[in-house]
C-alpha cells in the first residue's frame, strides 16, 4: 500500500467513526444497531491509534538520522526546570510579650 492510499485509509477511517458517533449521539437507532457501531468503531479507533503510533515512529527515526537529538514521544513534556530555593534564615527566638501597664501597675488590656 502506498503512503497516498495509507493516508486516505487513514481519512476515511477517520470520517467513518466521525459518522458512528454522529449516529449514535441522535439516539435514533436500536439497541442492537447501536452495539454493531460500536464495536465497529472500537476496530476504527485501533486502526487509527496504530497508524498514528506508526508515523510518529517513523518520523523519530528520521530525526534521529539526521543527527538531531533524541525526542520525547509526542504528548510527554519535560520536566520543568529546577527552582532555586533561597537559603533558609536562621530561626530567631520568639521577642518577649510586652506589657503595658498604666501608673498604677495594672494592664491596660
Amino acid at each position: 500500500m502506498t503512503a497516498k492510499e495509507e493516508t486516505k485509509n487513514f481519512e476515511n477511517s477517520m470520517e467513518r467513526l466521525e459518522s458512528i458517533v454522529g449516529d449514535m449521539e441522535g439516539g435514533e437507532l436500536s439497541l442492537d444497531i447501536m452495539i454493531k457501531r460500536f464495536e465497529e468503531g472500537q476496530g476504527l479507533i485501533k486502526f487509527c491509534s496504530g497508524k498514528l503510533d506508526e508515523v510518529e515512529r517513523k518520523i523519530e527515526k528520521l530525526l534521529n538520522k539526521e543527527g538531531e537529538p533524541e525526542t520525547e514521544p509526542f504528548g510527554e513534556a519535560p520536566p520543568p526546570p529546577a527552582i532555586k530555593q533561597p537559603p533558609a534564615a536562621t530561626p530567631q527566638p520568639p521577642a518577649p510579650p510586652i506589657e503595658i501597664a498604666d501608673e498604677e501597675g495594672g494592664l491596660l488590656f
